[in-house]
C-alpha cells in the first residue's frame, strides 16, 4: 500500500503550494518556516510524517539564499522526523546559470548547490525548464525535469496568425525547435554576443522574420536586457509583432522598467516564481499556472508510473 503524501510549502511560493494541493486534493502540510532574531532559519514540523512521502516545495528564487537555506532545513528536519522518502520540488533551480567554469578560478556553483541538497537528504529532485539540462548530472539521485512547453503552446494556441519561434540565442535552440514543432512554425536564431553578465548584444538574425508574428522562447528573463534588444533586432528586420514565453520571471534590476519602455507586445511567464506587486501591474506581463503539470508529476512519482509520457 502506497504511503501518505504530504507537500510542505517554505516561503518562497505560498500560492504555488496551495494550488498543487488543490489539484492532488490534499491540504497543505503543517509546517512552521520562519527565523531566529539575528536571521537564522528556524523549521518546525507540526505533525506527523513517519513513514511518509514528503514533497518539499521550495523554487530557490529571491531572495535565493534565504530561500536555499530553507529548503536545507525542511529537508533535514523530514529526514530526522522519519519521511520514507523525500522529494525537493524546486520550479526555478536558482544557481543554475552557474554551471560551469568560464572563467579561471570561478566556481561551479550549480554543483556545490546540487551536494548541499543531497547532504540534506533529498531522496529526489523535481525542477522545470533547468537552464542547463546538464544540472541532472550533478545529482547523484534522481532527477525529474519538467517542461513548460506544452503550458505555453496551449496559451498561445490560435493566438498568432503567422507564428515563427525564435530562440534568443544558440544555447536555446533545442527547446526552441522542440516548441516551433508543437506550434507548427519556423523557427529564427538571434546570434547573441554577452561581453559580461546581464549584458548583451544582438549581432544578427538567423531566419526570416519580416511579418512574422515572433515568439521569443526562453527559460529565465533575468534584467530583461537580452530579450527586449532581442525584439528591437526582430522589429527592425521587419516583424509583424514580437511577443515572449519564458519560464522563470527572476525579473530583478531594471527589468519592469525596460519591459514597459520596450515594443514587446506580451511577455508570458509561468508562477514558478512569484511576481512582484510592479510586475504584477505591467500591462505586458501574463502570467500561467504550472501547479497541475507539477501536481501530475507528484502523483506519478509517488503512483511510480512515467512522468517522461507527459511530454509525449
Amino acid at each position: 500500500m502506497n504511503s501518505r503524501v504530504i507537500v510542505f510549502g517554505g516561503n518562497a511560493n505560498p500560492e504555488l503550494n496551495a494550488e498543487i494541493c488543490r489539484h492532488l486534493n490534499i491540504e497543505p502540510g503543517k509546517i512552521s518556516v520562519g527565523s531566529f532574531s539575528d536571521g537564522e532559519t528556524r523549521v518546525r514540523i507540526d505533525e506527523n510524517v513517519r513513514g511518509a512521502d514528503v514533497y518539499v516545495l521550495q523554487p530557490t528564487c529571491a531572495p535565493g539564499n534565504q530561500h536555499l537555506m530553507e529548503a536545507l532545513v525542511m529537508i533535514d528536519a523530514c529526514r530526522r522526523a522519519s519521511a520514507r522518502k523525500i522529494t525537493l520540488v524546486a520550479p526555478y533551480f536558482g544557481y543554475a546559470r552557474q554551471e560551469r567554469k568560464d572563467s579561471p578560478r570561478a566556481p561551479i556553483t550549480a554543483k556545490l548547490v546540487a551536494q548541499l541538497m543531497e547532504t540534506a537528504g533529498i531522496d529526489r529532485l523535481l525542477t522545470l525548464e533547468l537552464h542547463n539540462s546538464a544540472i541532472q548530472g550533478f545529482f547523484q539521485c534522481p532527477v525529474d525535469h519538467l517542461f513548460a512547453k506544452d503550458v505555453f503552446a496551449r496559451y498561445f494556441s490560435g493566438r498568432l496568425d503567422h507564428p515563427v519561434v525564435v530562440s534568443p540565442d544558440a544555447g536555446g535552440v533545442e527547446r526552441s525547435r522542440a516548441f516551433a514543432k508543437l506550434l507548427r512554425s519556423n523557427l529564427a536564431i538571434i546570434d547573441k554576443r554577452r561581453p559580461m553578465a546581464n549584458e548583451s548584444a544582438v549581432m544578427h538574425i538567423i531566419g526570416e522574420v519580416k511579418g512574422k508574428d515572433c515568439l521569443i522562447l526562453d527559460d529565465i528573463v533575468d534584467t530583461a536586457g537580452s530579450l527586449t534588444n532581442a525584439a528591437s533586432a526582430l522589429l527592425a528586420e521587419g516583424a509583424k509583432s514580437v511577443r515572449a514565453a519564458i519560464t522563470h520571471p527572476v525579473l530583478s534590476g531594471p527589468a519592469i522598467e525596460r519591459i514597459r519602455n520596450s515594443r514587446l507586445e506580451e511577455l508570458v511567464v509561468t508562477n514558478s516564481i512569484p511576481l512582484s506587486h510592479d510586475a504584477k501591474n505591467l500591462r505586458q506581463i501574463r502570467q500561467v499556472s504550472i501547479a497541475h503539470l507539477i501536481a501530475e508529476a507528484v502523483q506519478r512519482i509517488h503512483d511510480c508510473t512515467s512522468v517522461s509520457s507527459l511530454f509525449s
